[in-house]
């Protein structure tokens, strides 16, 4: 794998998707942030200041879910659909370079997405007089950022062999169960049923546990509620790894497709 050809396709990926609209979700937060601080000292009664903290970080949240999403799964698509791959193909760049470029792109345009709506975020906090911890949110929004790129690389492996539609329902499906993995095992010990715990316990191996990456509502609160710094750090290396297994079995399968 040559790092020049992939920071070409990953560059390439970047400006694209960029270009596509999706900074106007960047003013669509900001439009949200500034109604809801005027709203919900109406609404709220009294407790304005931890609805504003947990929408603000869910309102990121969601946005790059979408963007990871729907993006994620039309990198690949959309060029096999197209047949535009088949003139990369032809030129000296190897499939894996092409996969691990394209999610490095998008990766990057997740980053600067989050960075710019966290900037927003903590600027329409202090202006409001909202007491938060940057440290805290700092580190939710780079968690948020760590499941973003495992969720772009979960949408790639299924863009690979599926349809852009079968490929976003099934990426949305596995963000929702990564999210509830713990549920589900915990609901396999109530059942005192052997076949459902082995099966809870297998979705829970298979499947990524997306709730480790999950410090939004710790963080609302401040550093006292966050995990330890060293689960912090196996939380990141869990998806760290997770993300580079998926990005081989994605390359394992588009390898083996013919053109």
């Amino acid at each position: 794998m040559v790092l020049s050809r992939v920071g070409v396709i990953a560059r390439t990926v970047f400006l694209e998707v960029i270009r596509d609209r999706i900074l106007y979700l960047v003013a669509l937060f900001a439009l949200v942030m500034v109604i809801a601080r005027v709203l919900l000292p109406d609404i709220s009664a009294g407790a304005e200041n931890k609805i504003l903290l947990d929408l603000g970080l869910a309102a990121i949240h969601l946005l790059s879910v979408v963007v990871a999403v729907f993006v994620g799964t039309g990198l690949i698509n959309k060029e096999i659909e197209k047949r535009t791959v088949l003139v990369l193909i032809a030129k000296p760049v190897s499939r894996a370079e092409f996969i691990v470029g394209k999610h490095l792109g998008l990766t990057a345009v997740l980053a600067v997405l989050i960075a710019a709506l966290g900037l927003i975020f903590v600027v329409v906090l202090g202006v409001s007089g909202v007491p938060f911890s940057l440290s805290s949110i700092g580190l939710a929004l780079l968690f948020m950022a760590l499941e973003a790129a495992l969720l772009v690389a979960v949408a790639i492996v299924f863009g690979v062999f599926t349809s852009s539609l079968l490929a976003t329902l099934l990426t949305f499906a596995v963000y929702l169960m990564g999210h509830l993995s713990q549920d589900m095992v915990a609901f396999g010990e109530l059942s005192e049923n052997p076949a459902v715990q082995r099966l809870t316990n297998a979705l829970y191996l298979v499947l990524p546990d997306l709730e480790r990456l999950n410090l939004r509502n710790a963080a609302a609160y401040g550093m006292e509620l966050l995990p330890s710094a060293a689960a912090l750090g196996g939380h990141a290396l869990y998806g760290l790894l997770y993300t580079a297994l998926l990005l081989a079995v994605a390359i394992l399968v588009f390898s083996r497709r013919q053109f």
